[in-house]
C-alpha cells in the first residue's frame, strides 16, 4: 500500500469513524419512518423499473448476499445518496456497512483500494467521474495495476461508480465522458450501461468480479423507466462482462454505442425505418474488454457503420472500434466507418451551445444517410473497386512479365560478358606465345 494510502486512509478511517459515530446518533427510532425503498413499479403490462431503482436494487441484493459488500462515499448515507441512487441502505444496514466520507476523492478511493487488498468488497461512489480525476493515481497506478505487480497474489476487487458524461448545464468541468480515458488502462474493466437491466446484471456482476471495474452510468437517465422481465429480477441475475446486446436488428447499417446515446440510436433507427432504411443496434455495455465478435459480425451482414459517442472524437471509443473493423472486416465494408461524437470543444454552459456540442439524434440520422448515400453510386463505386482490383491483378502480372524478361536479358548481357572476356584472354595467350 502507498504512503498516500496509509497516511490517508488512517485519517479517513478516524474520520468516517466519527461519522459512523454521529450517524448512529443521528439514526432514526424504531417510530420513525424510514425512506421508501427503491424497487420496482408493477403495471398491468410490463414490469417497468427506473435506472435509480435497479442500481440500488442490485447493491441492496449484493450486499444483503455477501458480508463483506459495503458503500462508501460523498453523502451516500445519511442524504441517501446525491441522486438518491443508496437510498435506504443506511436504514437497513447501518453505518458500519453504509459511510459517508469527507469531500477527499483521493483519500476514500485510496481507502477502497487498500479495503479490497484487505479482501472486502468496496462500491466507491463518485458524485461525479469528474471529481475521481483527483484520484487518478488511485485507481490506475494502485487498482489496476497491483494485481499484476504481485504476480496474481493481491486481487483488487473493488467498484467505482457514478455518473459519467453530460449531465445538462453543469458547463466544462463537470460533463466529461470518462470510457476512451479508462479503457486504455490494462487491468481496469470499464462497464456503460444503458437501461435497467443492464444495471442490475451488470452491477451485481461488478460487485462479484475479482477485478477493479470502472462503472460509468449517466445522470439523465436515472429517473428513466424501462421494462424488466422476471428473470432480470431475479437475485442471481447476471450479465457477462465483455458481451454486447443487439438491440434491434437490422440489413442496411449497424449503429454502435453505449449508456445514453444507445437510446439515440433506437429513435434514429426508427425514424430511419421509416424511410425505408434499416438499422441493427449494437449496445456495447462493456467498454473493456470489448465484445470485438459482435461488432465484426454485425459489419459482415450490414457492410457499414456508424458509431456513437458523447465523448471527444480524438482517440475515442469509436475511433478504436474503427480501427478494430478496418483490421478484421475491410473487404467486407461498403463505404467509410462514420464517427458521431461531441464537439471538439469543452463543454459550454450555454444551452444552445451545450446541444450543439453534443451528438443529437439528427447527427446520427445525417451520418447514416451519408454512408448510404444512394444505391446507384454504391454499385458504380462496388464496380470501380473490381475493376481496380482486375486492373491491379493484370498490372501486376505485367510487372511479373517485365521482371522476368529483365532477368533474361541480364542474364544473356552476363553470359555475352562472359564469352567476349573469355576470347578476349585467348586472343592474349596467342600473342604472348
Amino acid at each position: 500500500m502507498s504512503l498516500l494510502q496509509r497516511s490517508l486512509g488512517g485519517a479517513l478511517l478516524r474520520g468516517v469513524g466519527l461519522l459512523s459515530q454521529s450517524a448512529r446518533c443521528a439514526a432514526p427510532s424504531a417510530s420513525s419512518p424510514s425512506p421508501a425503498p427503491l424497487r420496482y413499479m408493477a403495471t398491468q403490462g410490463p414490469t417497468l423499473m427506473t435506472v435509480r431503482d435497479a442500481l440500488n436494487s442490485a447493491m441492496d441484493e449484493e450486499m444483503e448476499r455477501d458480508k463483506d459488500v459495503f458503500v462508501l462515499g460523498e453523502e451516500v448515507a445519511e442524504y441517501q445518496g446525491a441522486y438518491k441512487v443508496t437510498r435506504g441502505l443506511l436504514q437497513k444496514y447501518g453505518p458500519e456497512r453504509v459511510k459517508d466520507t469527507p469531500i477527499t476523492e483521493a483519500g476514500f478511493t485510496g481507502l477502497s483500494v487498500g479495503a479490497a487488498m484487505a479482501g472486502l468488497k468496496p462500491v466507491c461512489e463518485f458524485m461525479t467521474w469528474n471529481f475521481a480525476m483527483q484520484a487518478v493515481d488511485q485507481l490506475i497506478n494502485s487498482a489496476a495495476k497491483t494485481m499484476y505487480m504481485s504476480a496474481g497474489d493481491i486481487p483488487v476487487p473493488v467498484v467505482f461508480r457514478g455518473p459519467n458524461g453530460a449531465a445538462a448545464g453543469v458547463a466544462a468541468q463537470h460533463s466529461q465522458c470518462f470510457a476512451a480515458w479508462y479503457s486504455q488502462v490494462p487491468g481496469l474493466k470499464v462497464l456503460a450501461p444503458y437501461d435497467s437491466e443492464d444495471c442490475r446484471g451488470l452491477l451485481k456482476a461488478a460487485i462479484r468480479d475479482p477485478d477493479p471495474v470502472i462503472f460509468l452510468e449517466n445522470e439523465i437517465v436515472y429517473g428513466e423507466s424501462f421494462p424488466v422481465t422476471s428473470h432480470v429480477l431475479d437475485k442471481d441475475f447476471l450479465l457477462p462482462i465483455g458481451k454486447a446486446k443487439i438491440m434491434r436488428s437490422g440489413k442496411d447499417v449497424t449503429l454502435v454505442s453505449f449508456s445514453k446515446m444507445v437510446g439515440y440510436c433506437l429513435k434514429a433507427a426508427e425514424q430511419l425505418q421509416s424511410q425505408g432504411i434499416s438499422c441493427e443496434v449494437i449496445n456495447l455495455r462493456s467498454i473493456k474488454p470489448l465484445d470485438r465478435a459482435t461488432i465484426l459480425d454485425s459489419v459482415r451482414r450490414t457492410h457499414r457503420m456508424v458509431t456513437v459517442e458523447e465523448g471527444w472524437p480524438q482517440s475515442g471509443v469509436g475511433a478504436e472500434i474503427a480501427a478494430m473493423v478496418q483490421e478484421h472486416a475491410f473487404d467486407d465494408l461498403d463505404a467509410p466507418i462514420a464517427r458521431v461524437a461531441g464537439a471538439e470543444v469543452p463543454m459550454p454552459y450555454a444551452a444552445s451551445l451545450e446541444q450543439a456540442a453534443l451528438p443529437q439524434i439528427d447527427d446520427i440520422i445525417k451520418a447514416t444517410k451519408r454512408i448510404l448515400n444512394n444505391e446507384d453510386d454504391n454499385v458504380i463505386k462496388a464496380t470501380r473497386r473490381i475493376k481496380n482490383r482486375e486492373v491491379g491483378k493484370k498490372r501486376s502480372a505485367q510487372q511479373l512479365s517485365w521482371m522476368r524478361v529483365e532477368q533474361g536479358q541480364q542474364q544473356q548481357q552476363q553470359q555475352q560478358d562472359v564469352d567476349v572476356d573469355e576470347c578476349g584472354l585467348k586472343l592474349l595467350s596467342r600473342a604472348c606465345v
